[in-house]
Order: C-alpha cells, then structure tokens, then sequence
C-alpha cells in the first residue's frame, strides 16, 4: 500500500499533539513536517518527551509554517490552526497540488454569511467554501474520497450532529425544539495560559459558557438543516468540567407526532434501533450501547469512538439521547485520521485501533 508524506501545521497545540502521536505510529503515512513558531529548531522529544521512545522523534524538528516549503515536503497537510489563521495556508497548499484537512472551523460552513455572524470578520477565502467538504466520515465519506479540502467537524457538533442526523433523516424526530447540553474537559478550549483555565479556577468547578451562541452553533445547525431539508435552530449549552478530555452530551428531542401515543411510543423506540443500527451499525468508530449501559467518558478516552444511547420519557413524551467521545480524538485528531484513510484508499481504522 503506498505511503504518503504527511505535515501537521500547528503540531504544537493539544489537537496537533494529538494527530503527531497518531500519525507517527501510522501504517502507512509519513510523518515528514511539523511547524510551530515557538517551538521552531527544537526536536519532537524535546517538545513531546512522551514521543522521545519514537525513532523520528529526535531527528524530527518543528519548523516556521511556510506554504511553498510543505507543499514540496508532504501529499497532505494538516492544519491544526487558529480560526482565520487556517485559511491562509489552505489556499497556496490547494493551488501546489496539496490535500489538505483543516481542524479548524474556516471551512466548515457553507455559507460566508453564518461565518461572518459567528466568527466576527469576512471568511478570508469565501471561494473555497463551496470545495469544501464537511468532514464527518460516518455522513460524508463518499464525498470525502473525492476532496482535497476536507474541514473536521468541530468537538461539539461531532457528539450532536451523529446522534441527531440519522433521527431526522428519517422522520422519526421534530427539527423543532432540539435542546443540547455538552460537558467538556478543559483541552477544549485549547493550549492557552487565560486565566479561566487555570487549574485553580477549574478544579473543584462546573460551569456554562458561551450561552446562549456558541460558535460551534453554525456548523451544528447548518447541518442539521441539511439533514432535515428545512431550517433547524437548536437550543445549546456547553459546560465546562474539572476533566482533561472528554465531552459528554444530552440532546432533548421531540418525537414527530404520530407517536405521541403510548403505542406509538413503544413503536418508536423499535423504530430508533432500528434507525441507528442501519445507520450506524457497521461503522467501526460507533458504538450502539444496549440494555441498561449509558455512555461514558472514561469507556472512549484515547479512542476515535462515539458511544451512542437514547431513552423514550413516556411522562414528558420526549426522546433522549446521550453521547460519548474524546474532544481530541473523534472530536478532533482522529476524526482527522479517519477523512485522511478514506482520501487515500487505506482501511478506515489504518493507525486508530
């Protein structure tokens, strides 16, 4: 199987270590740029000591992020990069011939608009974004095999959209009144010294932020709206938690009316099995649970793994869903993975299992 020349730009941050330490034991990707302006002249173990047992890793130096040199240096780029920041690289990347998978949230929207509403300024290169593919490979994979702009889903929305998608696409939920609430570890908010995220202000502390608009709001109601064919407007709170990683959710959802019966009801509940298991049942980085088990963070730390299950309120007649994942796996550098697997032909679960 033939190998790829693979870089990581923006490898220093906890997404970009996260895709250096998958993509340096990866079977058939090379490993062959890594950039960080801090951290430039220095060595991988002298950055990432937990990488020093790694051959490359004391031959392997971070870099300044310049376009033209990676181009000539790897087939794909990962970009693990600042919003605004991620665009300006993807551009010259695209035009040298480059696949790139950008983890940032530049080209995850369609529409410039929604960009611009959320993000606070012009999208920096609005003509990519009808290239780009959104990078959810369990949605999205045949569309994924075919791009060479492929935009990973942010932490957030991958927990709520694979939950939520199947259910609209079949009719079986109201694209109307869909509540989430997501509890994260504290790696999501990035490699930053702010005080908010001090050990001292975390620990011992749960709180919500960002409400009632989160940024990751976009994506996750644009593409819910594809899903449903119809605008969708989702109701979302995100909570901080004294964890490193790991993002729990709990989406509250209302049934489409002709179950709203106790019969109804009870066919529902076959109808969302079978639902999700067509969906998602042969999907490698899925899992279904059953039987009386609830998703759970520690059960998918360090795994490219969503945990999926769902309960039907018979006395509010609302369906409940909850999800598992690791913000900096399927959430972030694993995701990334998987889309970099399908691009190039490898078995899908090539270096995350």
């Amino acid at each position: 199987m033939k190998t790829k020349k693979v870089a990581v730009v923006g490898a220093s941050g906890y997404s970009g270590e996260e895709l250096v330490g998958l993509l340096l034991h990866h079977p058939h990707a090379e490993l062959a740029a890594v950039t960080s302006r801090q951290n430039a002249g220095q060595t991988l173990a002298q950055v990432f000591p937990k990488f020093a047992g790694h051959p490359k890793s004391r031959s392997l130096r971070f870099v300044e992020p310049k376009a033209g040199v990676l181009a000539r240096q790897a087939d794909v780029v990962f970009l693990a990069l600042p919003h605004g920041v991620a665009a300006e690289y993807a551009a010259p990347l695209l035009e040298s011939g480059c696949a790139v998978i950008d983890l940032s949230a530049d080209f995850r929207l369609k529409s410039a608009g929604i960009y611009r509403e959320f993000y606070g300024h012009d999208h920096p290169a609005p003509d990519l974004l009808k290239k780009s593919v959104y990078g959810l490979p369990e949605i999205y994979r045949d569309e994924i095999k075919k791009s060479l702009l492929i935009a990973s889903p942010g932490c957030y929305p991958t927990g709520i959209l694979l939950p939520v998608i199947p259910l609209l696409r079949s009719g079986l939920i109201n694209s109307t009144g869909i509540i989430a609430d997501s509890l994260s570890g504290v790696s999501g908010a990035g490699r930053k010294t702010e005080a908010d995220y001090l050990f001292v202000e975390c620990n011992e502390s749960a709180r919500p932020y960002a409400v009632p608009k989160h940024r990751h709001l976009s994506e996750i109601e644009e593409q819910l709206s594809f899903a449903a064919r119809t605008p969708v407007t989702v109701q979302f709170t995100p909570h901080l938690i004294p964890m490193s990683r790991g993002i729990l959710t709990t989406l509250y959802l209302a049934p489409e009316r002709r179950f709203s019966s106790a019969v109804g009801m009870n066919a529902l509940n076959e109808k969302i099995e079978a639902c999700y298991a067509n969906a998602y049942g042969d999907e490698p980085f899925i899992r279904l649970l059953d039987g009386k088990n609830l998703p759970d963070t520690k059960n998918v730390a360090g795994a490219n793994v969503l945990e999926i299950a769902w309960r039907l309120d018979p006395r509010t007649g609302r369906l409940i869903v909850m999800s598992a994942e690791d913000n900096l796996v399927k959430g972030a550098g694993g995701q990334a993975v998987q889309s970099l697997n399908i691009l190039c032909g490898w078995p899908e679960t090539a270096g995350l299992v």
